[in-house]
């Protein structure tokens, strides 16, 4: 057979074993360790690789999920890697877009899975009320993560309790002592139709605080000069709560720049908890996400949606970024 294209046939009776044995095999997600090594050393030897159309056409199906999201967004980076490991461990294989906080871009990445064929796609929206969510077709599987597709019925979708997050982190700026706090939010909203800018305005009047709203981009870098301006105001805000934490790295190295000491002389609260929240100096107090459920959660509900939908309540982890506000 030199110079022929290895079949899974070929494979299974190098194997000794049926057909739907090898398959799972050489995709691990069934049969002893033993086998599935096994499978996997005669396939290198036998140089098989898949045919992905022929299995498309043999199962209607291409193994392909998409994944989409603001991968700017620190946070949003590890979920899609988190999300691809998950898909990863069931015989699926993700095809990661980046919709960097632009809707014209999402709708493009849509167009695309559509082309490629996805069985489902699993998405952090940027514009979760848009009617290009309709071209994945009723046969593909679409979750939603952070808000519902209000335009596609029957897409599953994971929420978050952004009311009880925006709530969490003001009150433990208010109760530290302050009452200037900054608001930096993404210039997008993060839940359309009911924005975090505008929970976050109801929060900080019952509170009896001042909320000093500011619109950024999502990546740190571009974000620093905008928080730069907030903190070198004539009255600036002793407190400021990030909407996500790339956006609180950005105080970070804003703080630096203007001369503030982090908490004595400013106190910074995020939200998703990214890895580098325990890392940076000092730490940053955030909030922060169940991520292995939430992607449990999502992963699931490609075999079809939950009801009601499951919904997150952050946790707030409090670190050395925030203290009482000098007198």
């Amino acid at each position: 057979m030199s110079g022929q294209r290895r079949t899974l046939q070929d494979l299974a009776d190098a194997a000794g074993l049926s057909l739907a044995a090898t398959s799972y095999a050489l995709r691990g997600v069934r049969g002893s360790p033993a086998t599935i090594s096994r499978v996997r050393e005669l396939a290198d030897e036998l140089g098989y690789t898949v045919d992905p159309i022929a299995r498309a056409l043999a199962s209607g199906r291409t193994g392909s999920i998409g994944v989409s999201g603001s991968l700017r967004d620190l946070w949003q980076q590890d979920l899609s890697v988190l999300l691809t490991r998950a898909l990863r461990s069931q015989g699926s294989y993700a095809t990661i877009a980046d919709a960097d906080a632009d809707p014209e871009q999402e709708r493009l990445i849509v167009e695309q899975f559509v082309a490629q064929r996805v069985d489902g796609a699993l998405v952090s929206p940027v514009d979760p009320t848009a009617k290009y969510w309709r071209l994945l077709g009723p046969e593909v599987a679409v979750v939603a993560i952070g808000d519902a597709l209000t335009s596609r019925p029957g897409s599953g979708s994971v929420l978050f309790d952004n009311r009880y997050g925006v709530q969490a982190a003001l009150a433990h700026l208010a109760e530290l002592g302050h009452r200037r706090i900054g608001l930096l939010a993404p210039a997008l909203p993060s839940t359309p139709g009911r924005p975090a800018q505008v929970l976050a305005a109801e929060v900080a009047a019952r509170l009896g605080v001042d909320l000093v709203e500011i619109a950024a981009p999502a990546a740190t870098a571009e974000a620093v000069e905008v928080a730069a301006e907030l903190l070198a105001a004539p009255e600036r805000p002793t407190g400021v709560f990030c909407l996500s934490d790339s956006l609180a790295f950005a105080v970070y190295r804003a703080a630096r720049e203007v001369g503030l000491r982090l908490p004595e002389d400013l106190s910074v609260v995020g939200y998703d908890d990214h890895q580098l929240a325990a890392l940076v100096d000092p730490g940053l107090t955030t909030m922060a996400w169940d991520e292995d459920a939430i992607i449990a959660a999502a992963v699931e509900q490609l075999e079809g949606p939950a009801d009601p939908a499951p919904l997150f309540r952050p946790e707030l982890i409090v670190r050395g970024s925030t203290g009482r506000p000098a007198a």
